[in-house]
């Protein structure tokens, strides 16, 4: 059996990191096939993830997300790309989209 142990550090908050970890869980299940769980706490949520041959927890606090995974035989063989796939995931959603800037309205002139 292979482990997976991925850390990140936000500053989010929990309010919008559980935002960041629901569409994560979502994610997994349209992607991977994952069957997600996904528990509130009062300071940290738990998403439970499991398939055949991995089953994890992603961890959500108000600065950190955690994710522990182990990975079968099979699916242990891919570890690098499984991992590779979900940081470059992870990373994806923490980081801060930029917001549109409200266009300047064309000044009308005034016909004479």
């Amino acid at each position: 059996m292979a482990d997976l142990h991925i850390v990140r550090h936000h500053t989010l908050g929990l309010v919008h990191a559980r935002e960041v970890a629901f569409k994560w869980a979502e994610n997994a299940e349209q992607e991977f096939g994952m069957r997600c769980t996904y528990e509130e706490g009062k300071t940290a949520d738990e998403v439970t993830f499991a398939r055949s041959g991995v089953q994890g927890t992603l961890s959500v606090t108000q600065d950190r997300f955690e994710l522990q995974a182990k990975l079968g035989f099979l699916v242990g063989a891919f570890k690098a790309r499984i991992e590779s796939e979900i940081t470059q995931n992870l990373d994806e959603l923490l980081t801060p989209k930029p917001k549109p800037r409200a266009h300047a309205k064309p000044h009308a002139s005034k016909k004479p």
